[in-house]
């Protein structure tokens, strides 16, 4: 209970004049005495033993009880719902294990200047952020989703084969890239799937990792093998999965390459000032935060970091 108090309270906007208690805690004499800090005046904890003060002790454990029961029900019926999507996909796509872990991959390209990939991760139907990864492309030249989705497989299951093989050192965090998908989930249709179908035969785990492809327009699910695409209901729990999974792939390419886009007009802006290179860029940031920092920065602070004529010529720029 003290502890509870401590942090209930440490982050409190109002702090009452009493605080009413079902039992006394510990250090209490020490907790008013912070309370009273934090207050500004008396602060008493109290243990009502009859009366009205003590029927509002005992109506709050009971809602408390009540709030518990709610949350730990709805806590069971999200994971069923997990479990069941899980299941019904197994099902649908006829998969030879339950789909437990989902990658799911997805190509972004702004204004055909630069492409990003990412792969996603979800575990029993819950993202698993700490497995995301983001793939700036290198290989592929101008504007080819197809090219660029097979560079993004090549290098995740190349880190699969490192990881795998003898010289992988044990503990390493590059261990994370030795767990094979129950799902591969690529964002597209068929051109996407036959992409994803032939770097799964390259690395020999065509038997091993089953894929589809999910295509936006009608929510088709093209499966290897398969001349016709599948669909499902759109109540379906598994039809959810797959587009929750395929939704997040796409939001997670698009936030890398804002986030790509942003630092690049940043470092566009400082470096037309002149005086400004690269290294006294960094410097700036570093010290200021971001181009708003700088941009609200003094002379005389900006002189803290660059000559006293750049900083000038910095003010210049950009106000």
């Amino acid at each position: 209970m003290a502890a509870f108090l401590k942090q209930f309270y440490d982050e409190a906007a109002y702090i009452p004049p009493e605080v009413l208690l079902p039992e006394q805690v510990e250090e209490a004499l020490i907790i008013e005495q912070w309370l009273r800090g934090k207050r500004g005046a008396q602060v008493t904890l109290h243990v009502p033993r009859q009366g009205q003060k003590r029927e509002l002790v005992a109506l709050a454990a009971e809602n408390a009880a009540e709030t518990l029961a709610a949350l730990r029900a709805q806590w069971q019926a999200d994971a069923h719902r997990q479990e069941e999507a899980v299941a019904e996909l197994q099902r649908a796509l006829t998969l030879p294990r339950p789909p437990v872990r989902i990658e799911g991959y997805d190509i972004s390209t702004t204004q055909g200047t630069e492409t990003v990939g990412s792969m996603v991760v979800f575990v029993h139907a819950v993202p698993r952020k700490s497995a995301y990864r983001r793939f700036v492309i290198r290989r592929t030249a101008g504007v080819d989703d197809y090219a660029a989705m097979r560079e993004v497989l090549r290098r995740r299951f190349r880190r699969w084969q490192m990881t795998t093989s003898e010289e992988a050192a044990p503990g390493s965090k590059e261990r994370g890239w030795a767990k094979l998908p129950d799902l591969l989930l690529v964002d597209g249709g068929r051109g996407q799937l036959q992409v994803a179908v032939a770097v799964l035969e390259e690395f020999g785990l065509s038997g091993r990792v089953p894929v589809v492809a999910l295509a936006k327009r009608e929510e088709e699910i093209f499966r290897p093998g398969r001349a016709r695409p599948m669909t499902l209901e759109r109540s379906s729990a598994g039809l959810h999965l797959l587009q929750r999974v395929r939704d997040e792939a796409h939001r997670f390419a698009i936030s890398h390459h804002r986030t790509r886009r942003r630092k690049a007009g940043l470092a566009s802006q400082l470096d037309a000032v002149p005086g400004v290179g690269p290294v006294r860029r960094k410097a700036l940031l570093e010290r200021f935060g971001s181009l708003d920092g700088v941009r609200a920065a003094s002379v005389e602070e900006l002189a803290t970091v660059v000559p006293r004529t750049v900083a000038l010529a910095i003010e210049e720029h950009l106000h």
